[in-house]
This record gives C-alpha cells, structure tokens and sequence, in this order.
C-alpha cells in the first residue's frame, strides 16, 4: 500500500493509502517523487470523470508530469544508477508495435500513459518506471523544472512538426500551459518572433516576459490583421492553433501565410467547422500533434543549456497533504496561473 492522490470518481479526490504496482523488473528503475505538476487532463478528470473515450470508471492515482531521484534500478539497468536526479516519460509503447519501430510510439494504440483510464498516475512518493523512459536531469536544472519536460515536450513536438526555418514568423492561438510553452518552444526553432493571441490580458502578460513573444488580444485586436500588418500583407509561416475552439481554427487559416504551415494542437472537444477551401487556396501544410515522440532528450538539453528558461512559468507549488487544494486552486483557473505543481520530496 501507498499514499496517493485518488480520484474516487467525478468530483471526489482523497489523499490516501492504495495498492499499486510495486515490482521492479530487469528493465526498471524505482523512483523517489519529488514534484509532480498538475495537467488539464488532470483536472479534467476530476470535474468531468471522462475525456473523450478515457472514462473514470475505478479510483485512479492521478499526475504525469514528474520528477525525481533514483533509489534502486533492475538488474539489467546500465546508464541509470542510485542517486541519479531525472524525470520520466508517463506513456509506455509496446516497444514491438510497428509505431514504435516507425519511431511514432506516441501513436502507438498500445500505450500506456500515466493517469489516463484505467493506468494510475505518478502522484504518490515512489514509483517504478521503465529505465528506457527514464531521462537524467542536469546538475542545473531543478526538480521543479524537471517536472515542466513533459508539458514542454507537447510544444517541442509542435515546433518540430512544423519544420521551422530560420527567421520564421509565427503565430500561437491561445495563452494557455500549453501555448505558451510552444511559443517558447518555436523561438528555441528558429522563428525570428512569435504572436500569441488570447481573450484574457493576463495570460498573455504571463507570454510577453519571454522576448520576442508579442501579444495579440481580441477581441482588441485581429490576429490574422496583426500578422498581415508585422509581414508585408504576407502572413505567418507558421501558425500553432492551441485552443481547439471553432473561432480559434478560423483565425489559424486566415492568419497563415500562401504555402505557411498549420500545427493542430489544441483538440476540439466536440467537432468544429472547417475551411477546407480557404486551406487549399493558400495550399497551406497541416501537421497535427499528439503528445510526443523523442522530445524528453531535446527538451532537457534546452533547459541544461540555458537557452529556455521554464521556471516563471510555475504559478505555485503545494506540499503533497495538500494535493486536493492544489486540484481545487487549478480548477479555479486564474488567469495568472499557468502551473501548478505538487512538492511529494523534503523540502
């Protein structure tokens, strides 16, 4: 047995003592928790029960976002030893499928993810995890940042996606974890400079402390004029749609330049209308995202070398008794908030 964070069922969260996987293979490491942030998938979960087909159908252990230190590793484990500070992967392929051997494991229909229905998450002090998707953190990065890999690997894939050139112009729906995160994660690319649009003034002041990020309010102002204005009448290169919402995916075609690209990462939660006339007139490239697939290496190497910087992006950190206030307070969604995280380690 273990203490954890559980979601009951909708809308009920208990800190408390559950039997979970313990065994350690010859392929595993266990791992002492130390921070955990908390995701909107998350927090889905506990408002909703559901996201999309994933139903919450038993207590699940929630979180996947984490980090934290090694305290044994199997006997087959070599480039991982006691001790080590590193963060994990949570989706786990069948390292046979055929996605895996194509390199798109995050596609892999066999996955299994941390907190998504039935698989439980990481929010309890220790786990065992493959060694495979277990990835050490350098003296300079922190466990707190360490914890920000997996979020910041969605918008490492989206920038690869969009294969940035150099000096690239681009622009981000939405002011979220999430696009924020890609816009950081598109200037790490190349892109030259990066609008954000949002509806909340807030979000996008939390953007603009990164250079080179500019922000775009509506309804204030128009993205897709801002973009035309800052380019000639051209547009952007490359346009990142992060909210999903049918507004959202309009102005992503409107604002992409003749032969720009779109990256779909928001997701819809229900279906949206679709310009597929105005996409083919501008013969536009359309990449969509799902997760990610070999980001965590790339994405830490950013962090090690100083060239991203994540950590104004922590909003506040509560002590793990505290976990289902920290759920409560990212319900509450303020504006200024963009990551909320779990300390489970000593302070």
């Amino acid at each position: 047995m273990a203490e954890a964070l559980v979601l009951e069922e909708k809308g009920k969260l208990s800190l408390r003592d559950i039997a979970l996987p313990d065994a350690l293979g010859a392929e595993d490491v266990r791992i002492a928790v130390d921070v955990v942030g908390v995701c909107g998938s998350d927090v889905h979960y506990y408002t909703h029960g559901k996201i999309g087909p994933f139903v919450v159908e038993q207590p699940m252990v929630l979180g996947h976002e984490a980090s934290g230190h090694i305290t044994e590793v199997g006997s087959a484990v070599t480039n991982l030893a006691v001790g080590d500070r590193v963060c994990m992967e949570p989706g786990i392929p069948n390292t046979r499928s055929k996605a895996a051997k194509l390199g798109v494991y995050n596609v892999d229909p066999a996955v299994r993810f941390w907190a998504t229905p039935p698989v439980h998450g990481c929010l309890t002090p220790s786990v065992v995890h493959p060694a495979a998707f277990t990835y050490k953190l350098p003296d300079n990065v922190s466990f707190a940042e360490g914890a920000m890999v997996e979020p910041f690997a969605i918008g490492m894939q989206a920038a690869a996606k969009a294969r940035i050139k150099p000096g690239d112009v681009a622009l981000v729906t939405g002011a979220g974890p999430i696009g924020v995160m890609t816009a950081i994660a598109a200037l790490a690319g190349g892109c030259a400079k990066v609008y954000i649009s949002d509806l909340v003034e807030e979000k996008l002041a939390v953007a603009a402390q990164y250079d080179n990020v500019e922000p775009v309010l509506i309804p204030r102002d128009n993205p897709a004029d801002t973009l035309r204005a800052a380019t000639d009448g051209w547009g952007a290169d490359v346009v990142f749609e992060c909210v999903g919402a049918a507004t959202s995916i309009h102005t992503a075609l409107e604002a992409a330049a003749p032969a720009g690209c779109v990256v779909w990462v928001g997701m819809p939660v229900d279906p949206v209308p679709f310009d597929l006339v105005l996409a083919q007139s501008k013969e536009l490239r359309m990449e969509t995202v799902f997760r990610y697939a070999n980001m965590y290496e790339r994405a830490i190497a950013l962090l090690g070398s100083g060239k991203v910087d994540l950590k104004p992006l922590i909003s506040q950190t509560f002590a793990f008794k505290d976990s289902v206030a920290a759920f409560d307070r990212a319900v509450e969604a303020r504006p200024t908030d963009v990551k909320i995280q779990i300390k489970i380690g000593a302070v």
